[in-house]
């Protein structure tokens, strides 16, 4: 099904990938009036339980590929991991945006590095590594410390391998060769922080960015984000812009979030890329005029792009499993909702599980020094030890 001009309420959203960031997608495209159907091979997925309906099938099935882009009038992923060839199915059969081609290069961390590289934004030092002939070459080039990364499949911290030295690189090239066709070695970045931007785009060429977030990770999982990131004003708006150019550059239609370092003289350096909602902006549920999930419902839909402004400060924390591990049980809410300002955002999912993203907090406060020390508050509440 296709549609010519924006696509309006009433209509029918697909979205492939059942997690929580379809989730809340759905939610958001909901309480706009449109429909929604969700394809992910998990019956009970955090997005099925409030889509409209589901189609059940793995991603790779062309068949229900075709039958999801058949119901809906425009269709999106909610992670990059989805299969690219089944995107690029739904792709030509109707409206996919993100289109597979930033998607592919989001998957790659060679493509992605190169696809930035080409339209002059700047990233850490790398080079490509096969054998480990050239991990020596590369550490040659490079020096320690260096971070080794598969070029696929790799999130929350999970595919790579820090080099402290040279005598580490024989056992990190065996520990992932086997886990990626191929692996990329970056310069390691003594940065001050890290911080991230959400650029949505329209159809019509339309920018919008949200407000850069300041990001804090434990083992390689996003932790606590805070808005507004603790950097200066010039910083700042040298974020927007380079988000901005990007989401141009690679065309995107939806959104992109564009993982940043902040060097200890201030410059920026692009990290990664991710065609899709974003851990980092869940602030914007609670803190922005328009949420990143309603401004991604706009973007695709070819509907003007909502209102980024920042309405409080504000700060959000993960809730991993730990939380209900440290709880013996279920978190206490009650405690942890007794905080002043804090929402809470549970995912739907049956099983927690250490290290599984299970909800977040956003906590808003006049200034983000208390929102940061009540959000941690709340959390600590829920886990049974505040």
């Amino acid at each position: 099904m296709t549609a010519a001009g924006p696509i309006l309420p009433g209509a029918t959203l697909g979205v492939v990938g059942g997690g929580q960031l379809g989730r809340m997608f759905a939610l958001d495209a909901r309480r706009m009036g449109y429909r929604v159907v969700v394809l992910d091979p998990d019956p009970e997925s955090p997005t099925g339980q409030v889509a409209n309906d589901r189609i059940v099938a793995p991603y790779a099935d062309a068949g229900a590929v075709r039958e999801l882009v058949e119901r809906c009038d425009v269709v999106t992923y909610e992670f990059e991991n989805v299969n690219a060839d089944a995107v690029a199915t739904a792709e030509g059969a109707g409206h996919v945006r993100p289109g597979s081609g930033v998607l592919r290069i989001a998957q790659n961390r060679l493509l992605e590095k190169g696809a930035l590289v080409e339209n002059g934004f700047p990233v850490p030092e790398y080079v490509e590594v096969d054998t480990i002939a050239d991990m020596v070459r590369g550490v040659e080039k490079i020096g320690t410390p260096a971070v080794l990364k598969t070029a696929t499949s790799g999130y929350d911290g999970k595919g790579q391998v820090v080099l402290r030295s040279a005598v580490d690189l024989r056992e990190a090239h065996a520990s992932l060769r086997g886990q990626s066709e191929a692996l990329i070695l970056e310069a390691f970045v003594p940065f001050e922080l890290e911080i991230s931007v959400i650029a949505a785009r329209g159809p019509d060429g339309d920018v919008a960015c949200f407000p850069p977030s300041e990001n804090q990770h434990v083992n390689g999982i996003l932790d606590v984000s805070i808005v507004p990131a603790r950097i200066p004003d010039e910083v700042r708006a040298a974020a927007v812009n380079m988000a901005s150019e990007i989401a141009d550059a690679l065309d995107v239609i939806g959104l992109v979030a564009v993982e940043m370092f902040v060097t200890e003289d201030g410059e920026l350096l692009v990290n990664e890329i991710a065609p899709r909602p974003h851990n980092s902006g869940h602030y914007t549920q609670d803190a922005c005029a328009t949420s990143q999930f309603e401004q991604l419902v706009r973007a695709i839909c070819g509907l003007p792009l909502g209102s980024t402004s920042l309405l409080s400060p504000v700060v959000m924390v993960n809730l991993l499993g730990d939380v209900w591990s440290a709880a013996g049980g279920a978190p206490d809410w009650e405690a942890a909702l007794g905080v002043r300002g804090a929402v809470l955002h549970l995912y739907g999912k049956s099983e927690a599980r250490i290290g599984r993203k299970m909800a977040h907090i956003n906590v808003t406060a006049p200034d983000v020094e208390t929102a940061l020390s009540r959000a941690l508050e709340a959390r600590e509440r829920a886990a049974g030890r505040g």
